[in-house]
């Protein structure tokens, strides 16, 4: 393992950069890195799925303005935008409810709800999906796939590692927006980044297991959760520094 905990140490020096996000090598962080609104960032995040180039593209066409707009102005302004699973209603929707809370609460605010009680990054985010859901009555699939559904919990009411996705896109938002770095924002104050998840996708999913990182074959929040303990061992402080450097690695497929 310190073979292992030396490559990345040396991927994280090179890849947690600024240089590493351009046209060239696209990623969402690329768009939400010019963004100083919190629930324009989290967009980014929410949409940072698929293509990199498309989802760039796709965010290089919102704006993010509209955030503080009046509902009337939403709608016309976003009337013909659309990605992947959502159509134009849903993109509407979700700027509709996020403006709605914006105009009420900080999302840091909303996250501390659930994250305070126990340290858990996923109480937080499921605080925010639920004040997302509940600040605008609207559902569709596609819109239920970009928010995301509540946590299945078991019978004590705790969060399923088993069970439950990996919530990608969320803790994905959560390390820009808690690591402080050239590459993550840090523009949220009160979250431990040692309580962060790494943000799995298939890329890490298939790297952390050629790197013995992971011994899991499916793809959920226990295998993001397993991955993040492991990387505990190379830093107890900041595991998820190595989320970039591992997402790149399995990109530019070197392993």
């Amino acid at each position: 393992m310190q073979d292992i905990k030396a490559l990345l140490d040396q991927e994280v020096c090179s890849r947690n950069s600024h240089c590493e996000l351009s046209y060239d090598k696209p990623d969402p962080l690329l768009v939400a890195s010019r963004q100083k609104d919190e629930y324009a960032i989290l967009l980014c995040g929410l949409f940072g799925y698929g293509n990199a180039k498309l989802i760039v593209k796709f965010l290089d066409s919102l704006d993010f303005s509209l955030l503080d707009a009046k509902e009337e102005q939403i709608k016309k302004a976003l009337s013909n935008h659309y990605y992947r699973f959502q159509n134009s209603n849903d993109v509407i929707a979700i700027f509709t409810a996020l403006r709605r809370l914006k105009q009420v609460a900080s999302l840091e605010d909303i996250f501390m709800i659930g994250y305070e009680k126990k340290h858990n990054v996923l109480e937080g985010i499921d605080s925010v999906i639920d004040a997302i859901n509940k600040k605008y009555d609207y559902t569709s699939q596609g819109y239920t796939f970009l928010v995301s559904s509540p946590f299945k919990r078991d019978k004590q009411g705790n969060i399923k590692y088993i069970g439950n996705s990996p919530y990608k896109r969320w803790n994905m938002f959560l390390r820009w927006m808690v690591r402080k770095d050239e590459l993550d924002l840090g523009l949220w104050s009160r979250i431990d980044k040692k309580d962060l998840i790494l943000p799995l996708d298939t890329h890490t999913f298939k790297v952390s297991q050629k790197l013995g990182l992971l011994n899991r074959k499916t793809y959920d929040l226990k295998s993001a959760i397993e991955i993040t303990e492991k990387l505990k061992t190379f830093d107890k402080n900041d595991p998820v520094k190595y989320d970039f450097a591992l997402y790149r690695i399995g990109q530019e497929k070197l392993f």
